[in-house]
């Protein structure tokens, strides 16, 4: 079975009481809250039973973010970040050379980059027609999902990339067992995609910042919501771990953030907003294993009226900069909304069962709920 994803708000940490950080979240809590950005996805889930490579059991997909209007011609400024590097996010030097995303940005499974990567070239060329230009360098980020996913099985194609970049849109985000997320686990419960926003008091400029994370990280141990042990409260005993390959070091997983802000930023600013998202990994537990690839990218709209990309008569073009001594609160929010982001994913994914029959269960509400009770946060 293979669907695209429009808004399906289920399960998330405010709906259970779970309060993250002291700043207010936008409308929709969503990356989606900075004007004009969109989110789609199509998940594939078909097949039971025992791994035949080629066959399945698939439990993966495709999860595309893009910035206002059409990326190509109009880009916007960027920064990136890696915290730990085993992982892949494709088009990561441009962005540092010319700090400039020129594409959405897409997330698949490790398998599926080049494939995504050259279907989202072939849709910008597509789009733009004669306009194409001669070269293309999309942004592209991956998580391992072949606990429970045949991810030898190559089974994301070019008409999955096409139905999440159809089903792009504003509003609420599907969450948990979707998109790139289907078959992602975190801290040893079922993961996924999660997202999260903030909103800056008017004093801070009254700008919004948005996170989507695709989770598939961390060890159950040190889990934690809200600064509440839950992965000890909630352990193996209690609910148990995927039954991972042997070849699966501890802690093997990586995690992909996107960060997006209506803020005016400078290509600078947008790198150093990009480190901030790791210590919201590190507030809920992740630790930027050997084995894990946490790479985030973090885009600004702020200058979107600015044509970037095509040369004018004027030699220079005007941008607006917040100031870099008013950039605190901007990294606040993006390490709040991380968190939340990440929590998100774990109360809205649902209980899974993948190939040769692994279960990742999912973060049980009624004991999460019990933890922040004892722990008073809730």
């Amino acid at each position: 079975m293979a669907s695209t994803e429009a808004a399906q708000p289920g399960s998330r940490a405010r709906g259970l009481g779970v309060r993250i950080g002291r700043l207010e979240p936008g409308p929709e809590n969503a990356i989606t809250d900075v004007a004009g950005v969109r989110v789609g996805h199509a998940t594939i889930e078909r097949g039971d039973g025992a791994l035949r490579v080629g066959t399945g059991p698939v439990r993966t997909g495709v999860t595309v973010v893009t910035p206002p209007g059409e990326p190509w011609p109009r880009p916007v400024f960027a920064g990136c970040h890696r915290l730990n590097g085993n992982g892949e996010l494709t088009g990561l030097e441009w962005i540092r050379e010319a700090g400039l995303l020129t594409s959405p940005v897409a997330i698949t499974n490790t398998h599926s980059v080049g494939l995504v990567r050259d279907t989202l070239i072939a849709i910008e060329r597509e789009a733009r027609g004669a306009d194409a230009p001669l070269w293309s360098l999309p942004v592209v980020g991956e998580t391992w999902d072949g606990v429970l996913n045949d991810i030898d099985g190559f089974h994301v194609t070019a008409e999955h990339v096409r139905a999440a970049w159809g089903a792009a849109s504003g509003g609420p985000v599907a969450e948990g067992n979707v998109g790139g997320g289907t078959g992602m686990i975190c801290h040893g419960f079922k993961g996924g995609i999660g997202t999260a926003s903030r909103r800056l008091g008017v004093t801070d400029g009254g700008y919004t910042v948005g996170v989507l994370v695709q989770a598939n990280h961390g060890r159950r141990p040190r889990l934690a919501v809200a600064g509440v042990p839950v992965g000890e409260e909630i352990g193996p005993e209690v609910v148990p771990l995927p039954a991972a390959p042997a070849r699966v070091p501890p802690g093997a997983g990586s995690i992909i953030v996107v960060v997006a802000t209506d803020a005016p930023l400078l290509p600078h600013q947008c790198a150093r907003l990009a480190q901030r998202p790791a210590l919201g990994i590190g507030r809920s537990g992740g630790a930027g294993e050997p084995s894990s690839g946490d790479l985030v990218i973090a885009f600004a709209t702020g200058n979107r009226a600015v044509d970037l990309a095509v040369p004018g008569d004027e030699p220079a073009y005007r941008v607006d900069a917040l100031r870099d001594d008013r950039l605190g609160p901007l990294f606040w929010a993006a390490i709040e909304a991380t968190e939340e982001a990440i929590v998100n994913a774990l109360v809205a994914a649902e209980t899974m069962t993948g190939r040769d029959g692994v279960v990742a269960h999912a973060l049980p509400h009624d004991r999460l709920t019990a933890a922040l009770v004892r722990f008073g946060r809730r």
